[in-house]
């Protein structure tokens, strides 16, 4: 009987032992399990919308990618990705450090010889007439200065001539004088004048020659044709000096300035090389083709440079201290162009950059990066992917952020209209503006009015510009009441606001 007691009694001390100690070893258990991270699930490398509940190969052959989650204590900030090294390696994943450096751009285009315009002349009749001769017969022709054109007869030219001889009979000084100035008036040389002063017979036929030496770029005339005053009868132009007039995008359009120093050569003369700069920029685009023209204006002594020869010409910018990044670095979805920042210890996050000019196979970076951040160059398709389902796309990293983490509140400034005032509690009704470094849609709501601003100074319908912190309540800080005009500028959301009108929650402020 007492070894039978002495066996219950053992029974019963080890029932008890052991739903003592199960706790204890269930705990240890689901500890050592929490320590070990799970994949939440896989996805294919370059499809992050094909996810498995295990590991395999996705359509493309390639072995799925695990994505885990991040623990409480470890959590981050919006769209912030954590991959393991052995990932990363798997992935590909490269990173460049960017820094200020020294860009150097050159701009290529196609660019046309053409006549210099100011130094063309027009050949006009200033009376009526026929062409009785013409020494000029095909455009192109060169011409030297004082060569003869043609011959005019002219009834008018006739006439003139008669008054000047009427008037040397006479010996009236200022009837020849006027007759004279008439003859010259009607482009008469002053060799013609003297020649018939002496002479005293009148022409039938007047030749007219060339006041400048050069080509002829249009002919539009033959020997017995009716001319009169308005009619271009030819134009000559020299070509010791010529335009080329170049085109460039509208993407380009900003950094064509005069005085640019320019280069220009031409296939059948490879090695030679015109320099020049830029003399004049159109001040309008094509309305069709987009692109902003220019000229430049060359020197050409030997005249190897002929009118309608198309060319290469090169622009080249001075150099300036720029922020680039590799242009496959960038991704471009056509609402935003986004860069995939490396945080650091496996960690990356989307942001989004304003570009600016192109640099070949760099771009620059106007705002969204500073100096010294490291970017992804490959793989980064996969991890934007993934950040920019939670992203923000903001740099954790701004001036601003480092304001109010500094700051024992979170703050923003803002317009608003005061709607309701609570002088005794001090406190406002206000609709205000949209917050965007908070993504707030614009609404109304009470805030608390600090102790140092005067209430008195306010009152319904008036508008004003005030910052508040997010304390336990919303509290303004600083007050401006705004004028007139400012006033006008809001009277738009004022409609809006007592539409939507709602009342949030102070916490959403937050």
């Amino acid at each position: 009987m007492n070894r039978l007691l002495i066996i219950l009694a053992a029974m019963a001390f080890g029932c008890v032992m052991t739903i003592w100690l199960m706790p204890l070893t269930y705990q240890d258990e689901t500890e050592g399990e929490s320590t070990e991270k799970k994949p939440l699930y896989w996805v294919a490398p370059m499809d992050a919308s094909y996810r498995r509940d295990k590991p395999g190969l996705s359509p493309m052959g390639m072995e799925l990618v695990p994505v885990y989650t991040e623990s409480e204590n470890q959590a981050q900030s919006a769209g912030l990705v954590s991959i393991s090294p052995e990932v990363i390696n798997q992935l590909s994943v490269k990173t460049q450090k960017i820094s200020l450096t020294q860009a150097s751009k050159q701009i290529t285009t196609l660019a046309k010889v053409e006549y210099d315009q100011n130094h063309i002349i027009h050949i006009h009749p200033r009376v009526e007439g026929w062409v009785e001769a013409l020494f000029v017969k095909v455009t192109g022709e060169e011409i030297k200065q004082g060569q003869a054109l043609y011959n005019l007869y002219s009834p008018q030219l006739l006439t003139a001539q008669e008054e000047f001889l009427i008037a040397l009979k006479r010996s009236n000084q200022l009837l020849i004088q006027a007759a004279e100035d008439r003859l010259r008036a009607l482009k008469l040389s002053d060799s013609f004048i003297q020649k018939l002063r002496e002479s005293r017979e009148i022409r039938q036929t007047v030749t007219f020659y060339a006041s400048q030496s050069g080509v002829v770029n249009q002919l539009n005339i033959r020997e017995g044709f009716y001319v009169k005053p308005g009619d271009t009868l030819m134009s000559i132009a020299k070509l010791d000096s010529v335009w080329l007039t170049a085109e460039v995008f509208e993407q380009d359009a900003s950094f064509i300035q005069a005085d640019l120093p320019v280069q220009f050569s031409l296939d059948y003369f490879p090695q030679q090389v015109w320099q020049g700069k830029v003399d004049y920029v159109y001040p309008e685009l094509d309305d069709k083709t987009r692109v902003l023209r220019f000229r430049t204006e060359l020197v050409n002594t030997d005249l190897s440079l002929k009118p309608n020869m198309f060319g290469s010409l090169t622009l080249s910018l001075p150099t300036k201290p720029v922020l680039q990044v590799p242009v496959q670095a960038v991704i471009r979805t056509g609402t935003q162009d986004r860069l995939v920042l490396a945080k650091g210890e496996g960690k990356f996050k989307s942001i989004q950059v304003q570009l600016g000019a192109n640099y070949g196979a760099n771009v620059e970076v106007l705002s969204g990066l500073n100096p010294g951040d490291e970017i992804v160059t490959a793989a980064h398709f996969l991890i934007d992917s993934e950040s920019s389902k939670s992203s923000d796309f903001m740099r954790m990293e701004t001036h601003q952020t480092e304001i109010e983490a500094s700051s024992e509140y979170q703050s923003a400034s803002v317009k608003g209209i005061i709607h309701q005032i609570d002088f005794n509690n001090r406190v406002l009704n206000i609709s205000r503006e949209a917050i965007e470094k908070w993504q707030r849609k614009a609404a109304r709501l009470d805030f608390i009015l600090a102790e140092n601003i005067d209430i008195k100074q306010l009152k319904p319908e008036q508008s004003v510009y005030f910052t508040f912190e997010v304390r336990d309540d919303l509290t303004i800080v600083e007050l401006e009441v705004l004028n007139n005009v400012q006033n006008h500028n809001l009277q738009k959301h004022k409609s809006q606001s007592h539409t939507t009108h709602s009342l949030e929650l102070m916490g959403a402020e937050k």
